[in-house]
């Protein structure tokens, strides 16, 4: 199902780059009910995070018929893992979550997860508040699900960490839904973070160049993405805006550790700045057919025109100064295609978003063209074609 093997070389390529750095995945997922079909054992969650040599925070995936048989699921994985897991358990606002909170920390859980669209709850209900007068006292992190359909997600969290400042909010998927305008405001909040378990470049790019690096958390959200996927297309964004190798290595997994201890987070420094952030609009045209692809094929639809479009754009020229980044993508959706022809349902949404893994990975080398790439494996031409 995974293209990992695929996109391999350019994992290496990364960590030449950055030796030493020691990966804690901020955001996995086991389980089996989830009503979108994805299905995640803990034994895919190691072997995926073997894959990196890292460690990894689990929680549970959606469960229709409640969380606590599935917290305890977590937290049996994370004690039989010798260290390599970290369990956290999600919680239902509806029902009793700090009384399911204590029991599961009392197990050894170390951090909350809450998901406000598929549970059904506003961030201003009365229990949430409870859930983060809890984490204020423990000093506890809490994966709140930052995606689309949660109306005023952002101002909420705002307000609940300002009243509860050693709470340690994280919002997932780079906090897309109110990244727009809440990375003005962290100066005022400095307990809340974001994670990286998301798939646009773009996206990364901006967390990166807006939010302070001690505040983000590198994730993969697994089974969406991969460690290996996930790691090449942030820790990639996180270069190309300008972050150190330390604080790449504060986002790859130091401040987690922090975090989960109960430690004070280590101020990293401010934000790169948008400013720093350079467009190639030759490779710009390759991202933005490969984005036109990928939420094509996202939405049930077929991406070949954006592939083919991808492919002619890449056409600068041997001797452009691209065409070294070019042909690394070119390699990327040769890979993508030959993947593609394996998957065995492609209607299948758990079969159709991993297999687009390498049009993802391709799409950031395109916006990170001052990151290392690895030696081209295959001869690929960048050139015009011939009549």
């Amino acid at each position: 199902m995974y293209a990992d093997s695929a996109l391999r070389p350019w994992y290496d390529a990364l960590r030449e780059s950055l030796p030493g750095l020691r990966l804690f995945d901020a955001h996995t997922h086991t389980g089996a009910s989830d009503p979108d079909g994805f299905a995640c054992s803990v034994y895919e969650v190691a072997e995926a995070l073997d894959l990196v040599d890292a460690r990894g925070v689990v929680f549970t995936m959606q469960e229709p018929a409640g969380y606590s048989p599935a917290n305890d699921r977590v937290l049996a994985e994370a004690a039989a893992s010798e260290g390599k897991l970290v369990a956290v358990c999600r919680l239902d606002p509806h029902e009793r979550p700090v009384a399911e909170a204590e029991r599961c920390l009392a197990a050894g859980a170390r951090g909350l997860k809450l998901h406000p669209r598929a549970e059904g709850f506003s961030l201003a209900d009365p229990s949430v508040e409870a859930i983060f007068a809890l984490a204020h006292e423990r000093r506890l992190p809490i994966v709140i699900h930052a995606g689309r359909g949660i109306p005023a997600l952002g101002r909420h969290v705002l307000g609940l960490a300002e009243r509860f400042p050693d709470a340690r909010p994280i919002l997932a998927h780079a906090g897309v839904c109110d990244l727009a305008w809440i990375w003005r405001r962290l100066d005022d909040h400095p307990n809340v973070f974001f994670d990286t378990a998301w798939w646009s470049a773009l996206d990364l790019l901006a967390l990166f160049s807006l939010v302070p690096p001690g505040r983000i958390l590198w994730g993969s959200d697994l089974p969406y993405g991969t460690p290996l996927q996930s790691a090449v297309l942030a820790l990639r964004c996180a270069l190309e805006a300008g972050l150190s190798p330390d604080q790449v290595a504060g986002v790859a997994g130091g401040q987690l550790e922090r975090l989960l201890a109960g430690e004070e987070p280590l101020d990293a420094g401010p934000a790169p700045g948008a400013e720093l952030a350079e467009v190639d609009l030759l490779l710009d045209r390759v991202h933005a057919a490969l984005v036109n692809a990928i939420g094509r094929i996202m939405g049930g639809e077929g991406g070949e025109a954006g592939v083919g479009l991808a492919r002619l754009a890449c056409e600068v020229g041997e001797e452009a100064p691209q065409a070294p980044v070019c042909r690394s993508v070119l390699s990327l959706l040769d890979r993508y295609e030959r993947h593609a022809a394996t998957v065995s349902d492609s209607s299948a949404p758990a079969e159709r978003f991993p297999s687009l893994h390498p049009l993802i990975v391709a799409a950031g080398v395109a916006r990170t063209p001052r990151v290392a790439l690895p030696p081209e494996p295959e001869p690929v031409a960048a050139g015009e074609r011939s009549p």
